[in-house]
């Protein structure tokens, strides 16, 4: 039989999943391997280089760049506390009133001295990074001075779509079923620091009480992009998402609009209900793909099938779900109908593989291969 090979969009009860946990530049890994962690551990931590601010300080003494050194109270590797006079010029006829005075803007280090051009670069102190575990689960790697990989066994949800920085809380469902709106009305006091699983839409209202309630995240079908772009203030467009700092994470299980979440999502959320959860908003559509993502761990139990999958692709086979990427039929669930094996021409005038699918209306469209995904079952 034939094949149509796509990508996959991953609805797991139970697999292994391994997390990089990694420092952006060199320092302490504080975790031994084996360690058991919680998503909120530290396994990794440095410190950056504060920024810098550049002070003209003959300028503002009047003297020769030459001189610089002469007239510096704080050498280079010196440190100051905000207010501190770092320099200072020599009083007119010994009378103070004419002294000139470079006093400190913040507390820091002095970096640089340059006696060419008598400027003074000033540097703010470190900040410390620390990187977290991000799920519950033991360390299978450390790697000095760099961080470690995290293991754990536990249901796995891969989103369409999200916004907002990694976190993690206990699992909520606020609706009764994958077709039900998520309102404001639904978002209860008691959602404080957890993460709530929403039916077919996440409504603007609804977003505004979430972070007024102090919901950690949402995980929904999907969610109107007008209104996404209302609340960041910009059109994403294909960047990377992740880094917004919106007090509360976003991932759509379907896309944009009104869509339903697929009923094995949303059962399987149900389950999970009350569980600790780990979820990441970070997208990125094109090349490098990276999907948004629920992480859920359960210890492993004989009532609990793990998922027995390789890492090769099997491929797409008729009657296989898979959900539309692009537009027109962006976000739409469909079965695959027919698989052409000829290449066919496209808008773009580019010839592609495509396939045939049907949506649950009954209604049929060919789809180049790339603009699908496989929702594995």
């Amino acid at each position: 039989m034939a094949h149509a090979y796509v990508p996959g969009l991953r609805v797991t009860e139970l697999t292994t999943l391994r997390r990089e946990r990694l420092l952006p530049l060199k320092g302490d890994v504080v975790v031994e391997l084996g360690q058991v962690v919680r998503a909120e551990d530290v396994v990794a931590q440095t410190e950056l280089p504060g920024p810098v601010k550049t002070v003209n300080v003959v300028n503002l003494l009047g003297i020769d760049p030459s001189q610089v050194d002469d007239f510096m109270l704080k050498k280079t590797g010196d440190s100051f506390k905000a207010g501190e006079v770092i320099a200072q010029n020599r009083p007119l006829l010994g009378l103070r009133l004419f002294q000139s005075r470079v006093v400190a803007e913040f507390d820091g280090t002095v970096d640089n001295v340059s006696k060419v051009t008598g400027q003074v670069i000033l540097r703010h102190p470190p900040r410390r990074v620390q990187i977290q575990a991000y799920i519950d689960g033991k360390i299978a790697e450390v790697r000095p001075q760099e961080g470690a990989i995290v293991e754990t066994t536990g249901s796995f949800i891969q989103g369409i779509f999200g916004i907002g920085q990694e976190t993690f809380g206990e699992l909520a469902v606020a609706v009764d079923g994958p077709t039900d709106v998520l309102d404001a009305e639904h978002v209860k006091a008691e959602y404080i620091n957890k993460i709530i699983v929403g039916g077919r839409l996440f409504t603007a209202r609804a977003f505004d009480r979430a972070k007024q309630v102090g919901v950690k995240a949402v995980i929904v079908g999907g969610f109107h992009d007008k209104n996404l772009k209302d609340i960041l203030g910009y059109d994403l467009g294909v960047a990377i998402t992740g880094a917004e700092e919106l007090g509360l994470t976003l991932v759509m299980t379907e896309g944009f609009g009104e869509i339903a979440m697929a009923e094995k999502t949303f059962t399987l959320l149900k389950k999970r209900e009350g569980m600790r959860a780990s979820i990441s908003g970070a997208t990125q559509i094109r090349a490098g793909v990276i999907r948004p993502e629920v992480i859920v761990p359960v210890p492993e139990t004989a009532g609990v099938a793990r998922e027995r999958r390789g890492h090769e692709n099997v491929g797409t086979e008729l009657g296989d779900p898979v959900r539309c990427i692009r537009e027109p039929y962006f976000g739409r669930l469909a079965r695959v109908k027919r698989l052409i094996p000829e290449l066919q021409v496209v808008d773009s005038g580019t010839k592609v593989r495509v396939l045939e699918v049907e949506f649950p209306d009954g209604a049929a469209a060919v789809v180049p291969r790339a603009n699908v995904e496989m929702i594995e079952e």
